[in-house]
């Protein structure tokens, strides 16, 4: 395998790559008015992809609302995440709690409707 990464169906092409930039400092790596490529900085083997579901490319089958998917992104702070979160009037579904597994863990859901896991160590 050369490379994997996961890409969001969504129409808000723009909005939903605002959303990573902003929370999560992701940061383009190719973009166009239908597909934008997104990598972390400091890790640029951790990429996620913003693709127009109803672009050519994307079967009919899959251009509906996501469904039984959460993307779990493990930060060094997740209460930092929070603070972005709330500036940027994301959508919090949970704010962040200690799990009962060691991390702290928040949820949200981005433009295109996609359930997000925010998890970070429990900091002693």
């Amino acid at each position: 395998m050369q490379r994997s990464f996961t890409n969001i169906l969504t129409e808000e092409v723009a909005a939903t790559t605002a959303f990573y930039e902003q929370l999560l400092g992701l940061k383009p790596q190719f973009s166009s008015d239908w597909f934008v490529n997104l990598a972390d900085p400091e890790n640029p083997g951790l990429e996620l992809g913003i693709l127009q579901q109803t672009h050519d490319i994307v079967p009919a089958e899959a251009r509906q609302a996501p469904a039984g998917v959460m993307l779990t992104f493990v930060v060094d702070d997740c209460d930092a995440i929070h603070e972005r979160a709330l500036a940027a009037n994301a959508n919090i579904i949970e704010a962040p709690r200690e799990m009962p597994y060691g991390q702290k863990r928040m949820i949200l859901r981005d433009p295109a409707g996609t359930f997000v896991d925010i998890s970070s160590l429990v900091q002693n």
